[in-house]
Protein backbone atom coordinates (compact mmCIF):
# COMPACT_ATOMS: atom_id res chain seq x y z
CA UNK A 1 0.00 0.00 0.00
CA UNK A 2 0.86 3.56 -0.47
CA UNK A 3 3.17 4.94 2.79
CA UNK A 4 0.85 7.25 4.76
CA UNK A 5 2.12 10.76 6.19
CA UNK A 6 -0.36 11.21 8.38
CA UNK A 7 -1.84 8.16 9.80
CA UNK A 8 -1.59 4.32 9.15
CA UNK A 9 -2.41 0.93 10.78
CA UNK A 10 -0.62 -2.05 9.78
CA UNK A 11 -3.92 -4.33 9.87
CA UNK A 12 -4.84 -2.01 6.83
CA UNK A 13 -7.49 -4.19 4.70
CA UNK A 14 -7.01 -5.04 1.63
CA UNK A 15 -8.08 -6.13 -1.93
CA UNK A 16 -5.25 -7.79 -2.81
CA UNK A 17 -7.23 -9.26 -6.10
CA UNK A 18 -8.63 -6.14 -7.34
CA UNK A 19 -6.18 -3.92 -9.94
CA UNK A 20 -7.74 -0.53 -11.42
CA UNK A 21 -8.23 0.10 -14.80
CA UNK A 22 -5.29 2.07 -16.36
CA UNK A 23 -6.52 5.51 -17.75
CA UNK A 24 -4.06 7.04 -20.48
CA UNK A 25 -3.91 10.73 -20.76
CA UNK A 26 -5.92 12.31 -23.01
CA UNK A 27 -3.46 13.82 -24.87
CA UNK A 28 -3.08 16.06 -28.16
CA UNK A 29 -1.31 15.00 -30.79
CA UNK A 30 1.27 18.07 -30.73
CA UNK A 31 2.27 17.12 -27.27
CA UNK A 32 5.04 15.35 -27.98
CA UNK A 33 5.78 12.52 -25.05
CA UNK A 34 9.04 11.69 -26.41
CA UNK A 35 9.74 15.21 -25.95
CA UNK A 36 7.65 16.78 -23.51
CA UNK A 37 6.29 13.14 -21.20
CA UNK A 38 3.76 13.61 -18.39
CA UNK A 39 5.53 13.53 -15.24
CA UNK A 40 3.25 10.72 -13.67
CA UNK A 41 4.94 9.33 -10.01
CA UNK A 42 5.51 5.33 -10.20
CA UNK A 43 3.71 4.78 -7.41
CA UNK A 44 0.44 6.71 -8.55
CA UNK A 45 -0.49 5.86 -12.08
CA UNK A 46 -3.45 6.97 -13.76
CA UNK A 47 -6.26 4.83 -12.95
CA UNK A 48 -10.37 5.05 -13.80
CA UNK A 49 -11.08 4.91 -10.55
CA UNK A 50 -8.53 6.83 -9.02
CA UNK A 51 -9.30 9.55 -11.57
CA UNK A 52 -13.37 9.20 -10.41
CA UNK A 53 -12.47 9.29 -6.63
CA UNK A 54 -10.17 12.50 -6.79
CA UNK A 55 -12.92 14.52 -9.14
CA UNK A 56 -15.23 13.34 -6.31
CA UNK A 57 -13.17 14.73 -3.51
CA UNK A 58 -12.07 18.00 -5.76
CA UNK A 59 -15.60 19.33 -5.79
CA UNK A 60 -17.02 18.14 -2.10
CA UNK A 61 -16.31 20.32 0.34
CA UNK A 62 -16.30 17.32 2.70
CA UNK A 63 -12.22 18.14 3.51
CA UNK A 64 -13.05 21.54 4.69
CA UNK A 65 -13.27 22.35 8.41
CA UNK A 66 -16.94 23.84 8.33
CA UNK A 67 -17.32 20.93 5.21
CA UNK A 68 -18.83 24.81 3.02
CA UNK A 69 -15.35 24.70 0.66
CA UNK A 70 -14.27 22.20 -1.72
CA UNK A 71 -11.05 22.89 -4.18
CA UNK A 72 -13.26 24.04 -6.58
CA UNK A 73 -14.17 26.95 -4.57
CA UNK A 74 -10.73 28.34 -5.37
CA UNK A 75 -10.30 26.68 -8.57
CA UNK A 76 -13.65 26.96 -10.75
CA UNK A 77 -13.53 24.96 -13.96
CA UNK A 78 -15.15 28.06 -16.24
CA UNK A 79 -11.95 29.92 -14.70
CA UNK A 80 -9.51 27.36 -16.01
CA UNK A 81 -9.58 26.59 -12.64
CA UNK A 82 -8.64 29.59 -11.20
CA UNK A 83 -10.04 31.86 -9.59
CA UNK A 84 -11.74 35.29 -10.68
CA UNK A 85 -11.02 37.51 -7.09
CA UNK A 86 -7.86 38.68 -6.46
CA UNK A 87 -7.41 36.66 -3.50
CA UNK A 88 -9.36 33.40 -2.55
CA UNK A 89 -11.56 33.71 0.33
CA UNK A 90 -11.32 30.90 3.11
CA UNK A 91 -13.66 28.69 5.33
CA UNK A 92 -13.40 31.57 7.87
CA UNK A 93 -13.60 34.42 5.44
CA UNK A 94 -10.14 35.61 5.81
CA UNK A 95 -8.70 36.41 2.09
CA UNK A 96 -5.13 34.61 1.03
CA UNK A 97 -2.49 37.11 -0.07
CA UNK A 98 -1.78 35.32 -3.93
CA UNK A 99 -3.72 35.24 -6.53
CA UNK A 100 -4.70 31.22 -7.17
CA UNK A 101 -3.06 29.59 -10.15
CA UNK A 102 -5.06 27.85 -12.76
CA UNK A 103 -4.66 23.94 -13.01
CA UNK A 104 -4.18 23.15 -16.86
CA UNK A 105 -1.36 20.95 -17.95
CA UNK A 106 0.53 20.56 -14.31
CA UNK A 107 1.18 17.22 -15.56
CA UNK A 108 3.85 18.57 -17.83
CA UNK A 109 5.30 20.35 -15.13
CA UNK A 110 8.55 19.19 -16.10
CA UNK A 111 10.70 21.01 -12.83
CA UNK A 112 7.95 19.54 -10.66
CA UNK A 113 8.33 22.82 -8.84
CA UNK A 114 4.50 23.75 -7.69
CA UNK A 115 3.01 27.17 -6.19
CA UNK A 116 3.96 30.36 -7.22
CA UNK A 117 7.25 29.90 -4.83
CA UNK A 118 7.95 26.50 -5.68
CA UNK A 119 7.20 25.58 -2.41
CA UNK A 120 5.95 22.24 -3.20
CA UNK A 121 7.82 18.88 -4.91
CA UNK A 122 5.16 17.22 -6.31
CA UNK A 123 1.16 17.61 -7.12
CA UNK A 124 1.03 14.81 -4.28
CA UNK A 125 2.77 17.05 -2.21
CA UNK A 126 0.74 20.38 -3.12
CA UNK A 127 -2.23 19.09 -2.43
CA UNK A 128 -1.73 18.79 1.78
CA UNK A 129 -1.45 22.53 1.66
CA UNK A 130 -4.82 23.71 0.94
CA UNK A 131 -6.81 20.96 3.49
CA UNK A 132 -4.58 22.48 6.79
CA UNK A 133 -3.95 26.04 5.70
CA UNK A 134 -6.10 28.19 8.11
CA UNK A 135 -6.59 30.68 5.83
CA UNK A 136 -8.10 27.90 3.33
CA UNK A 137 -9.90 24.89 4.47
CA UNK A 138 -8.84 24.90 8.05
CA UNK A 139 -9.12 21.44 8.87
CA UNK A 140 -6.69 18.47 9.69
CA UNK A 141 -5.72 15.61 8.01
CA UNK A 142 -6.83 13.30 11.03
CA UNK A 143 -10.41 15.13 10.70
CA UNK A 144 -10.47 14.11 7.26
CA UNK A 145 -9.59 10.97 7.20
CA UNK A 146 -12.27 10.17 10.03
CA UNK A 147 -15.26 11.85 8.17
CA UNK A 148 -14.49 10.24 5.03
CA UNK A 149 -14.02 6.85 6.90
CA UNK A 150 -17.37 7.28 8.64
CA UNK A 151 -18.87 8.35 5.17
CA UNK A 152 -21.30 5.76 3.30
CA UNK A 153 -19.62 5.94 0.03
CA UNK A 154 -16.00 6.42 0.55
CA UNK A 155 -14.34 3.61 1.73
CA UNK A 156 -15.89 1.63 -1.24
CA UNK A 157 -14.44 3.97 -3.86
CA UNK A 158 -11.04 3.90 -1.90
CA UNK A 159 -11.20 0.46 -2.02
CA UNK A 160 -11.55 0.41 -5.76
CA UNK A 161 -9.16 3.10 -6.54
CA UNK A 162 -6.18 1.63 -4.07
CA UNK A 163 -7.29 -2.07 -3.15
CA UNK A 164 -7.98 -0.70 0.46
CA UNK A 165 -10.57 0.76 2.56
CA UNK A 166 -8.42 1.96 5.05
CA UNK A 167 -8.62 6.03 4.16
CA UNK A 168 -5.62 7.96 4.86
CA UNK A 169 -4.68 11.50 3.47
CA UNK A 170 -1.93 9.92 1.19
CA UNK A 171 -4.62 8.31 -0.45
CA UNK A 172 -6.41 11.33 -0.80
CA UNK A 173 -3.98 13.84 -2.37
CA UNK A 174 -3.15 10.55 -4.61
CA UNK A 175 -6.54 10.91 -5.78
CA UNK A 176 -6.70 14.44 -6.21
CA UNK A 177 -3.58 14.27 -7.99
CA UNK A 178 -5.36 11.90 -10.71
CA UNK A 179 -7.78 14.26 -11.31
CA UNK A 180 -5.83 17.70 -11.80
CA UNK A 181 -3.63 15.71 -14.09
CA UNK A 182 -6.02 14.92 -16.45
CA UNK A 183 -6.77 18.23 -16.74
CA UNK A 184 -5.33 18.81 -20.25
CA UNK A 185 -5.61 22.10 -22.65
CA UNK A 186 -4.91 21.58 -25.90
CA UNK A 187 -7.65 22.99 -28.58
CA UNK A 188 -6.73 26.66 -28.50
CA UNK A 189 -7.56 28.33 -31.81
CA UNK A 190 -3.89 28.87 -31.92
CA UNK A 191 -3.33 24.84 -31.52
CA UNK A 192 -5.56 24.26 -34.48
CA UNK A 193 -3.97 27.19 -36.37
CA UNK A 194 -0.75 24.78 -35.81
CA UNK A 195 -2.55 21.37 -36.94
CA UNK A 196 -3.47 23.22 -40.20
CA UNK A 197 -6.64 23.59 -39.14
CA UNK A 198 -7.35 27.22 -39.76
CA UNK A 199 -5.88 30.50 -40.06
CA UNK A 200 -4.79 33.48 -37.83
CA UNK A 201 -5.94 36.95 -38.27
CA UNK A 202 -3.39 39.24 -39.68
CA UNK A 203 -4.01 41.00 -35.96
CA UNK A 204 -2.99 37.78 -34.18
CA UNK A 205 -0.02 36.90 -37.13
CA UNK A 206 1.75 40.47 -36.07
CA UNK A 207 0.75 39.55 -32.07
CA UNK A 208 3.26 36.51 -32.49
CA UNK A 209 5.53 38.33 -34.17
CA UNK A 210 5.78 40.74 -31.55
CA UNK A 211 5.64 38.25 -28.94
CA UNK A 212 8.59 36.50 -30.67
CA UNK A 213 10.55 39.74 -31.40
CA UNK A 214 13.27 40.43 -28.69
CA UNK A 215 13.24 44.14 -30.07
CA UNK A 216 9.34 44.33 -29.04
CA UNK A 217 7.42 41.88 -26.66
CA UNK A 218 10.61 39.80 -26.43
CA UNK A 219 8.13 37.32 -24.44
CA UNK A 220 9.56 34.19 -25.52
CA UNK A 221 12.07 33.57 -23.08
CA UNK A 222 9.93 32.25 -20.38
CA UNK A 223 7.11 31.53 -22.12
CA UNK A 224 7.42 29.22 -24.73
CA UNK A 225 8.37 29.28 -28.67
CA UNK A 226 5.03 28.12 -30.59
CA UNK A 227 6.67 24.55 -30.57
CA UNK A 228 6.47 23.96 -27.46
CA UNK A 229 3.15 23.18 -26.23
CA UNK A 230 2.98 24.87 -22.36
CA UNK A 231 3.63 28.50 -23.04
CA UNK A 232 5.86 28.69 -19.79
CA UNK A 233 8.95 27.63 -19.18
CA UNK A 234 7.92 26.48 -15.19
CA UNK A 235 10.78 28.72 -14.09
CA UNK A 236 11.38 31.38 -11.43
CA UNK A 237 11.60 35.05 -12.50
CA UNK A 238 11.13 38.37 -11.45
CA UNK A 239 9.37 40.50 -13.54
CA UNK A 240 9.85 43.95 -12.38
CA UNK A 241 7.14 44.39 -10.42
CA UNK A 242 8.52 45.83 -7.21
CA UNK A 243 11.25 48.68 -6.45
CA UNK A 244 10.98 47.17 -2.67
CA UNK A 245 10.51 43.49 -2.39
CA UNK A 246 7.59 42.65 0.09
CA UNK A 247 6.45 39.03 -0.95
CA UNK A 248 9.78 37.01 -1.44
CA UNK A 249 8.32 34.45 -3.55
CA UNK A 250 10.97 31.44 -3.98
CA UNK A 251 13.38 33.34 -1.58
CA UNK A 252 10.67 32.39 1.20
CA UNK A 253 11.77 28.47 0.67
CA UNK A 254 15.33 29.01 -0.56
CA UNK A 255 16.37 31.38 1.88
CA UNK A 256 18.25 32.74 -0.77
CA UNK A 257 18.53 36.31 -0.65
CA UNK A 258 18.87 35.93 -5.20
CA UNK A 259 15.56 34.14 -5.06
CA UNK A 260 13.80 37.11 -3.45
CA UNK A 261 10.61 38.37 -5.64
CA UNK A 262 11.12 35.61 -7.65
CA UNK A 263 7.60 33.84 -8.73
CA UNK A 264 6.66 30.75 -10.98
CA UNK A 265 6.45 31.76 -15.07
CA UNK A 266 2.36 31.10 -15.62
CA UNK A 267 1.24 29.44 -18.56
CA UNK A 268 0.02 31.88 -20.94
CA UNK A 269 -2.56 29.22 -21.87
CA UNK A 270 -6.53 30.05 -21.15
CA UNK A 271 -6.17 33.85 -20.31
CA UNK A 272 -9.70 34.75 -21.24
CA UNK A 273 -10.29 32.93 -18.22
CA UNK A 274 -8.08 33.86 -15.88
CA UNK A 275 -8.18 37.22 -14.89
CA UNK A 276 -6.81 39.03 -12.48
CA UNK A 277 -2.90 38.13 -13.74
CA UNK A 278 0.07 38.01 -11.80
CA UNK A 279 1.23 35.97 -8.23
CA UNK A 280 -0.61 39.06 -6.34
CA UNK A 281 -3.31 39.62 -8.84
CA UNK A 282 -2.56 43.04 -9.25
CA UNK A 283 -3.68 43.28 -12.82
CA UNK A 284 -6.86 42.90 -13.54
CA UNK A 285 -7.12 42.92 -17.53
CA UNK A 286 -4.29 41.82 -19.76
CA UNK A 287 -3.98 45.51 -20.89
CA UNK A 288 -2.86 46.02 -17.86
CA UNK A 289 -0.19 43.08 -18.12
CA UNK A 290 0.94 44.44 -21.56
CA UNK A 291 1.88 48.05 -20.22
CA UNK A 292 3.62 46.60 -17.65
CA UNK A 293 6.15 45.08 -19.63
CA UNK A 294 6.06 47.96 -22.20
CA UNK A 295 6.76 50.84 -20.22
CA UNK A 296 5.76 49.74 -16.52
CA UNK A 297 9.39 47.48 -15.60
CA UNK A 298 10.97 48.38 -12.21
CA UNK A 299 14.51 47.85 -11.25
CA UNK A 300 15.15 45.52 -8.38
CA UNK A 301 18.44 43.81 -7.22
CA UNK A 302 17.11 40.18 -7.91
CA UNK A 303 15.43 41.31 -11.56
CA UNK A 304 15.73 38.94 -14.21
CA UNK A 305 18.48 39.88 -17.41
CA UNK A 306 16.05 39.19 -19.51
CA UNK A 307 14.20 42.27 -18.34
CA UNK A 308 16.75 44.02 -20.69
CA UNK A 309 15.19 47.36 -20.92
CA UNK A 310 13.96 47.83 -17.36
CA UNK A 311 16.53 51.19 -17.52
CA UNK A 312 13.95 52.58 -20.02
CA UNK A 313 10.72 51.31 -18.02
CA UNK A 314 10.11 48.66 -20.41
CA UNK A 315 10.19 47.46 -24.23
CA UNK A 316 8.17 50.64 -25.51
CA UNK A 317 5.51 49.03 -27.53
CA UNK A 318 3.35 50.68 -30.21
CA UNK A 319 -0.21 51.12 -28.95
CA UNK A 320 -1.07 49.07 -32.39
CA UNK A 321 1.90 46.45 -31.36
CA UNK A 322 0.00 45.91 -27.74
CA UNK A 323 -3.56 45.35 -29.61
CA UNK A 324 -2.14 42.98 -31.95
CA UNK A 325 -0.14 41.07 -29.14
CA UNK A 326 -2.94 41.02 -27.07
CA UNK A 327 -5.51 39.45 -30.00
CA UNK A 328 -2.80 36.47 -30.09
CA UNK A 329 -2.43 35.84 -26.23
CA UNK A 330 -6.15 35.18 -26.31
CA UNK A 331 -5.90 33.12 -29.28
CA UNK A 332 -4.22 30.98 -26.48
CA UNK A 333 -7.86 30.17 -24.79
CA UNK A 334 -9.61 26.82 -25.19
CA UNK A 335 -13.69 27.33 -24.56
CA UNK A 336 -13.62 23.19 -25.04
CA UNK A 337 -11.42 23.07 -22.06
CA UNK A 338 -13.68 25.12 -19.64
CA UNK A 339 -16.99 22.89 -21.17
CA UNK A 340 -15.23 19.55 -20.78
CA UNK A 341 -18.23 17.73 -19.45
CA UNK A 342 -15.30 15.83 -17.86
CA UNK A 343 -14.16 18.52 -16.15
CA UNK A 344 -17.58 19.66 -13.95
CA UNK A 345 -19.15 18.91 -10.92
CA UNK A 346 -20.33 15.29 -10.76
CA UNK A 347 -23.77 14.76 -10.08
Amino acid sequence: MAGCLFSCSDDTPQNEGYIPTPLDLNTPEFFDNSILPPVIPQDNPQTVEGVALGKKLFFDPILSGDKTLNCAGCHQPEHAFSDPRQFSVGISGEEGFRNAMPLHNLAYNFREKFNWDGSANSLEEQMFGPVTNPIEMNNTWSNVEATLQESSTYPRLFLEAFGTERIDSTLVTKAISQFIRTLISGNSKFDRYLNNEISLTPQEENGLNVFLDESRGDCFHCHGLPSTPLWTDNAFHNNGLDEVITDRGLGNVTGDPRDFGLFRSPSLRNLAYTAPYMHDGRFGTLEEVIDHYSEGLVYSETIDPLMKKVSEGGVGLTESDKADLKAFLLSLSDPSFISNPDFQRPN
